[in-house]
């Protein structure tokens, strides 16, 4: 009932359309369907119930969990997580009646960015490296790197660590995760990690 591809893995439920790359090591599980065009990184792995439009970008090490689609318009650079029925979109103004292809907004989500389960990313809005966006949160805005956002509209609620722990910064605007001992500065609003 599966399907060695190559260097890649694909269940028999699943559907891969012809001119699609996948990287190495990657996994398709149980009816997906992978697009024409999309291009899937090495060592991803693509849940349950999840559709992969033409054109989207997946980088390296990307995990998407049951049933989320993907859609024309978004990218997702190396070690993004894609919560269980997390949602993108890609027009900012549908309608039913009215062909808007072609006029797709574009979603970046940067390296290392998680999304929580079931939120929603409005089109149009970038996701930082290594933000959190909280389990039902509704982005709307672009998210710095570090972020914790959570709510309807998303607010920013605190920083994160690589690691996926909030930091808490000292008086000299120090945090050091608690997990792998890194240290990161904030300073005018943004969090950087220190080398």
């Amino acid at each position: 009932m599966e399907n060695q591809k190559s260097d890649y893995f694909v269940h028999s439920s699943a559907i891969v359309d012809e001119g699609c790359k996948i990287g190495k090591g990657t996994k398709i599980w149980h009816f997906s369907h992978i697009m024409p065009d999309c291009v899937i990184g090495e060592n991803c792995n693509i849940g349950q119930n999840v559709v992969v439009s033409p054109d989207v970008v997946l980088g390296n090490n990307v995990k998407v969990q049951n049933n989320v689609s993907i859609y024309s318009g978004v990218v997702c650079e190396d070690d993004v997580f894609l919560g269980p029925s997390m949602v993108f979109t890609n027009v900012t103004n549908p309608r039913s009646a009215v062909n808007r292809r072609g006029q797709y907004a574009k979603t970046v989500v940067k390296k290392g960015a998680s999304i929580g389960a079931n939120a929603t990313i409005v089109c149009g809005h970038d996701i930082g490296e290594f933000a959190f966006i909280g389990a039902g949160a509704v982005v709307t805005k672009h998210i710095l790197p570090y972020a914790l956002v959570v709510g309807n509209p998303a607010k920013q609620t605190g920083w994160m660590s690589e690691y996926g722990h909030r930091l808490n910064f000292d008086k000299n605007g120090v945090a050091t995760c608690e997990e792998s001992g890194e240290k990161y500065q904030f300073k005018d609003g943004h969090v950087s990690k220190i080398k």
